[in-house]
C-alpha cells in the first residue's frame, strides 16, 4: 500500500479525516483494495464507512436477490421494485455506494466466495464476510493466511440484535501514542479455525455468553446443511439438544448458554437495523486501524447485544498466540 502520494483532489476532499488521522493514513486508505462477501444490512453499514473514508477500491460479492429482509436492513437497496428487478445484491448495493464518494471504485464480482484461489484473493489488502457457513469461513481465511502477502481477515454476522465481529490481522505490527512518544507494537493473531478451537474450559469464566452461543449456531447449521441465519423458533428443540453434547465435549456445564440466548438467536435471524449500524461503524473503524497501522486494534473477538447495551472485546487465543 505504499507509493504514490494524495492527489490535489484527494487532500481537498480528504481534509477532514487527514486532520484526524494524518496525510500518510489517508494515503494508505486511498490505496487499499477491500473485498467484501455478503450484503446484508451490517456489511452495507460498513461499506458506507468505508467509501466515505476514501479506500482505493471496493469489491462486492452476493448473487442473491433482494428479499423483503434485505429491503428492511439494507438501506443501501432503493425501495423501487422496478429498480432492483433482474439484479443481484451487490449490483444494487455497488450501483448506491458510487453515489457516496465517486472517488472510491466499486465494482461487482460474480461467483462463490469460498471458490476462489489465492490469486484472486491476493489483489486485495482486506478481506471481510459474513452471512456464509462455518465451512466457507475457515476456508477463506485460511487461503488469504497461504499468500505471501498479509490479508486482513474479518467475519461479521448480525442476528436479531445480537452481532459479532472475528479479526485475524496475523503477525500484525503498529504504533500508538504513549505519553509524547509514538511506540510501535507487535501482534499475533490466530486464524478463525484456531480460535474457535481453543478448549472452553481454558477461558475466562467471564468471556461472553454470546461467544459460545454463536458456536453453537453455527455448528447446528453445518450439521443440518443450512445457510447461515437459516433457522427458526422450531429449531429449538434440536439446538438444545447440540448445546448439550458441545458443552459436554468441552466438559462444560450447559448452563454456560442460556436458553433464552439461543432462542433469540434462532428465532431472530433478521438484522436489528440500529444494531447494524452499531456492528458496521465498529468494524469500519477497525479496518482503518488495520489499513493504517494506527491506534490498538481489535484483537479477536467483539461482541455486542442491544439487551444489556454492551459491547465486549475477547482475545479467544490459544497460550501461543498472546499479544
Amino acid at each position: 500500500m505504499d507509493g504514490e502520494e494524495l492527489t490535489e483532489q484527494e487532500t481537498a476532499l480528504y481534509d477532514r479525516q487527514i486532520r484526524v488521522w494524518g496525510a500518510d493514513a489517508q494515503r494508505r486508505l486511498s490505496k487499499a483494495h477491500i473485498l467484501v462477501g455478503g450484503l446484508k444490512g451490517t456489511v452495507a453499514e460498513f461499506c458506507k464507512n468505508i467509501v466515505l473514508a476514501g479506500v482505493g477500491s471496493l469489491t462486492l460479492i452476493d448473487d442473491h436477490p433482494v428479499t423483503e429482509e434485505a429491503l428492511s436492513s439494507n438501506f443501501l437497496i432503493a425501495p423501487n421494485e422496478n429498480m432492483f428487478l433482474g439484479k443481484s445484491l451487490a449490483e444494487l448495493c455497488c450501483d448506491s455506494l458510487k453515489d457516496f464518494n465517486p472517488m472510491v471504485r466499486v465494482s461487482v464480482e460474480k461467483g462463490d466466495l469460498s471458490s476462489f484461489g489465492g490469486d484472486f484473493y491476493k489483489k486485495f489488502d482486506v478481506v471481510v464476510v459474513s452471512s456464509c457457513s462455518l465451512t466457507a469461513k475457515k476456508l477463506i481465511n485460511e487461503k488469504c493466511r497461504k499468500l505471501s502477502k498479509r490479508i486482513a481477515f474479518y467475519t461479521v454476522d448480525c442476528r436479531d440484535s445480537c452481532g459479532e465481529i472475528f479479526v485475524d490481522l496475523q503477525n500484525y505490527t503498529y504504533s500508538k501514542k504513549k505519553l509524547d512518544e509514538t511506540i510501535e507494537c507487535q501482534l499475533q493473531y490466530p486464524s478463525f479455525e484456531e480460535a474457535i478451537e481453543v478448549p472452553w474450559k481454558s477461558l475466562p469464566r467471564r468471556v461472553s455468553k454470546l461467544y459460545f452461543a454463536m458456536r453453537v449456531i453455527e455448528k447446528f447449521e453445518e450439521v443440518e446443511g443450512r445457510n447461515a441465519g437459516q433457522t427458526s423458533k422450531e429449531d429449538l428443540p434440536k439446538v438444545l439438544n447440540l448445546r448439550k453434547e458441545v458443552c459436554e465435549a468441552h466438559s462444560v456445564n450447559e448452563s454456560l448458554i442460556p436458553d433464552s440466548l439461543l432462542e433469540r438467536l434462532v428465532a431472530g435471524t433478521g438484522e436489528f437495523p440500529p444494531v447494524c449500524a452499531i456492528i458496521g461503524g465498529i468494524l469500519g473503524q477497525e479496518v482503518i486501524k488495520a489499513i493504517s497501522g494506527k491506534g490498538d486494534p481489535l484483537k479477536n473477538f467483539f461482541f455486542f447485544d442491544a439487551m444489556d447495551g454492551k459491547g465486549i472485546v475477547e482475545d479467544i487465543s490459544s497460550p501461543n498466540n498472546g499479544s
